[in-house]
């Protein structure tokens, strides 16, 4: 990517997320959108300029004929807003699974599946694929993720399923984050599914005792997630390796109530997680804890609910009680190849009712505290990256209104344009 350099765009509308903050004991603070939608979002509905300095970051937003020293790029009829944020993804892999989606509308389930396809398929192509084959093949992913508006995202392991072939993903997602356009943020999966040949208590011992430890002194994870399900790995074991993350201050991260009710949206929220993720059986108590918690957001992943078929979460629910609400493709090859943000978001508008600009703070500000990067991005605000992106369109409604339409003009992180359909 180039070097970022003084620049300034103008549209016919600006949209930024806004909110309040609940702030943690550690002086870190989570945006929290409550309220209707013009209480998490500001438009102007004029036309607006953004200026950026040459390190890449915003010096002015206002009304366009009140910036001086500098002619903004003029985008008539569009929007400016900040980048999106993907803070659930499962790159990188490499390889598709189409068969699998195939053989699920035929009436095979995700369980079904679990065995020998899923996860461990993925695990079995990752591992007889070269480094440079995996790279070239998420490379292309980025780079689309680029043109649709991402501006920032995670990288995630979970495919190796042993402590070596762990690393080795957790190596390759820094060294993609090096290539991609965007900012990368690298989670380890420690606990995705069990390896072949091993018992899950086992398995946890390795994770705790040597794959967190090594990960965390190689520098090569930002975060440590767990995935929860009778399928995978108990409420104990995330406790157990909550505390080991805990101990190499690495932010937690959990897969909670996907596939049925197991209590992990509540020890998300006690173990102060970063994230609770999926929550399509979330219960009554995991709600209202999310919608108290200090530190915890919630992060839906629509795609994932619409290819799988699965019950949508109660996000009216979430929403009157406060919860943090972020949404993210979960790309991966089974249940969601999903790339896109704008797709994202206009499925979580469809299948789960959410309005479009309480969509925007979920899309943007709240994923980027999800992944540590709040200080410097997700608002269009003097003093952050100037990442953001020119959309299609006098509001943002237009975003979720066209699903399976790209309506980013022009994507931006730092100031440089990175991608886009312009």
């Amino acid at each position: 990517m180039t070097e970022p350099s003084r620049g300034a765009v103008a549209a016919s509308n600006l949209v930024t997320a806004t909110g309040d903050a609940a702030t943690q004991g550690s002086g870190e603070r989570m945006p929290v959108v409550r309220g209707h939608d013009v209480g998490g979002t500001r438009e102007t509905g004029a036309p607006t300029a953004v200026a950026w300095d040459d390190g890449g970051v915003i010096t002015f937003v206002g009304p366009a004929d009140e910036l001086t020293g500098i002619e903004p790029h003029w985008f008539e009829g569009c929007t400016v807003a900040p980048g999106f944020v993907d803070c659930h993804t499962h790159l990188p892999f490499i390889g598709w699974r189409a068969d699998e989606f195939e053989a699920r509308l035929s009436g095979v389930t995700y369980r079904d599946l679990h065995g020998e396809g899923g996860i461990r398929r993925s695990a079995r192509m990752l591992a007889q694929a070269t480094d440079d084959e995996v790279l070239a093949f998420c490379e292309s992913i980025v780079r689309e993720m680029a043109d649709h508006g991402t501006t920032a995202l995670e990288l995630k392991t979970g495919y190796g399923l042993s402590v070596e072939a762990e690393l080795r993903q957790a190596r390759l997602a820094r060294r993609l984050g090096e290539i991609a356009p965007q900012t990368c943020v690298v989670t380890l999966l420690a606990c995705h599914a069990v390896p072949d040949g091993m018992d899950r208590t086992e398995w946890v011992r390795i994770a705790r005792e040597e794959l967190i430890p090594t990960a965390a002194g190689e520098g090569v994870a930002d975060a440590v997630d767990v995935y929860v399900e009778d399928i995978a790995f108990s409420l104990e074991d995330l406790r157990a390796v909550a505390e080991v993350a805990r101990a190499y201050r690495l932010p937690l991260r959990v897969h909670a109530d996907q596939l049925g009710p197991s209590g992990a949206a509540e020890a998300s929220v006690a173990l102060g997680a970063r994230s609770a993720d999926h929550l399509n059986h979330v219960s009554p108590t995991g709600i209202q804890a999310l919608g108290a918690a200090p530190a915890t957001a919630a992060v839906l992943l629509p795609t994932s609910t619409l290819m799988l078929g699965s019950r949508p979460p109660d996000v009216h629910a979430l929403d009157a009680a406060g919860a943090a609400i972020a949404i993210a493709t979960d790309c991966n090859p089974g249940t969601s190849p999903v790339v896109s943000m704008p797709e994202a978001t206009a499925t979580a508008c469809s299948l789960y009712r959410m309005t479009p600009l309480k969509a925007l703070p979920a899309a943007t500000m709240i994923p980027s505290w999800v992944l540590g990067l709040s200080e410097t991005r997700g608002t269009l605000t003097p003093g952050r990256r100037a990442d953001l992106v020119i959309l299609e369109g006098e509001a943002f409604r237009h975003v979720p209104y066209r699903p399976g339409h790209n309506p980013v003009r022009h994507t931006y992180v730092g100031g440089t344009r990175v991608g886009g359909t312009g």
